[in-house]
């Protein structure tokens, strides 16, 4: 995909590893991923009270979805992604993060909310990517 990531100088740097927005052709087709949370093959969750695991393990589902799809995390523009605690995850998630989404990351929207599907879940990601 030719994304473009677009940053300007009279923003500050994004906090984590996201961009401030991406550009991308209009031609191609969308694939819109629904929010993932850390549930294996079974629906086990992963990574129990442990945020790292259970973002990595979203991360591994998105690109397993994406490949499915004919996509690659290259191709993702936007993810927002849900969590139970802010100050005590989000250094944490951005570190994982970085080990899947390694240049041109995608936009990113992140929210603290009162509670997920399950009382588990730490963290919930959905996506949207391109390809052409």
């Amino acid at each position: 995909m030719a994304k473009r990531i677009v940053q300007s100088d009279k923003l500050s740097k994004p906090i984590g590893v996201f961009s401030q927005a991406v550009k991308v052709p209009a031609s191609g087709q969308l694939i819109f991923v629904s929010g993932l949370t850390a549930r294996d093959a079974t629906g086990a969750l992963v990574g129990r009270g442990d945020v790292r695991a259970q973002t990595r393990k979203i991360l591994e589902n998105l690109r397993a979805i994406l490949t499915e799809a004919g996509a690659t995390l290259e191709d993702v523009a936007k993810v927002t992604v849900f969590i139970r605690n802010m100050d005590r995850d989000f250094r944490a998630i951005h570190e994982v993060r970085a080990e899947f989404f390694h240049r041109n990351p995608p936009a990113s929207t992140m929210v603290e909310v009162s509670r997920l599907v399950d009382p588990d879940h730490l963290i919930e990601i959905e996506a949207i990517a391109v390809v052409p």
